[in-house]
């Protein structure tokens, strides 16, 4: 039996800051009004054309592979989650591999949304501790901002959301004090619309539909939120699986050194802040920053805590994440 244990961390976030004054000029918003309700002050939109998912994993991937000081061909396996691929199909995990020229591996794409990190940092962690790889790649990176609705009909979602990726190398280690503890998945199928993108999906309305009908009108092709449902259950989920991660190693809060939660709204991350009462110094937030970056946004936020020191050997550290599916989860892991 092994345990998993993140050797090596990157992110990328596009150069090309997007203001809220900036968005202002395209919808009918302001600074005020999007800061009172999500904390985010900026986000990053791509411009590059290198920039894209598999892109901009790419670069984050490199950071990791550097930093846990591997050879990018001692890597065993890939396992990418994202919202936005580069193609329909495939998925980004065979173009990143591609594009990284390392030897042939198994990729695989993880589509859990705004979970997705921590449900792709829980498969590898199972193949890592079975024996079966030895290092293992991780990422998370999304583009949202070339399908979103940049006017005033989509402003309760389009201000929300940024571009960027974040990268893990996942290694085995034999010291079962350190790692990975515990990874805790969950799903709640029955509220899947009410933060979904319907179009294009052969469920419901195709390209060719989207194509004949031609509505200047239809908005399933744009992501659709029910806000103050998806915060309401955010809450509640996020507050569940923290706790169920810390009673399944008999650990208290007060263990917690540094919790990481999915960058979804500084109002959700505030709200559990208190309720868990943690101070400042116990939880990171970069949303301010960068928005929502959805699989993204746990290891950008990880990736950024650990190299402003605020995670060092030996420290609890927590990562929690909810989102569209709906689906939530946790990850317990001993630095």
């Amino acid at each position: 039996m092994y345990h998993s244990k993140i050797t090596g961390l990157g992110f990328y976030v596009p150069e090309n800051v997007v203001t809220n004054e900036d968005l202002s000029k395209l919808m009918d918003t302001n600074d005020e009004w999007i800061q009172e309700r999500t904390g985010i002050k900026e986000r990053r939109h791509v411009v590059l054309p290198e920039d894209t998912t598999s892109g901009m994993a790419l670069k984050a991937s490199k950071v990791a592979i550097d930093r846990a000081k591997i050879d990018k061909n001692d890597i065993d396996f890939i396992v990418f989650a994202t919202l936005s691929p580069d193609y329909y199909f495939p998925g980004p995990g065979v173009t990143l591999q591609k594009e990284l020229g390392i030897k042939t591996v198994g990729a695989l794409d993880i589509r859990n949304q705004c979970s997705g990190f921590i449900y792709a940092l829980s498969v590898a962690d199972q193949f890592i501790k079975t024996g079966m790889y030895k290092n293992i790649l991780v990422v998370g990176s999304e583009v949202h901002s070339k399908g979103l609705d940049m006017t005033t009909r989509g402003r309760g979602v389009s201000v929300i959301f940024g571009d960027g990726a974040g990268a893990v190398i996942l290694s085995r280690t034999e010291d079962l004090s350190k790692g990975i503890l515990s990874t805790h998945l969950h799903s709640e199928g029955e509220h899947a619309e009410e933060l979904a993108l319907i179009a294009p999906g052969m469920g419901k309305r195709w390209v060719t539909d989207i194509i004949k009908e031609n509505n200047p009108d239809d908005e399933s092709y744009y992501p659709n939120m029910n806000g103050q449902f998806v915060f309401k259950n955010a809450v509640v989920r996020f507050s569940e699986v923290i706790n169920e991660g810390l009673q399944a190693n008999n650990l208290q809060v007060a263990d917690i050194n540094m919790l990481i939660p999915h960058q979804a709204n500084f109002r959700i991350s505030q709200f559990i802040q208190q309720k868990f009462k943690l101070t400042d110094n116990q939880v990171y937030n970069n949303i301010m920053k960068y928005g929502n970056t959805t699989a993204a946004s746990v290891p950008i936020a990880l990736t950024e805590a650990w190299e402003n020191g605020k995670i060092n050997e030996g420290d609890l550290v927590v990562l929690a994440a909810f989102g569209s599916g709906f689906t939530w989860a946790s990850a317990i892991i001993r630095w």
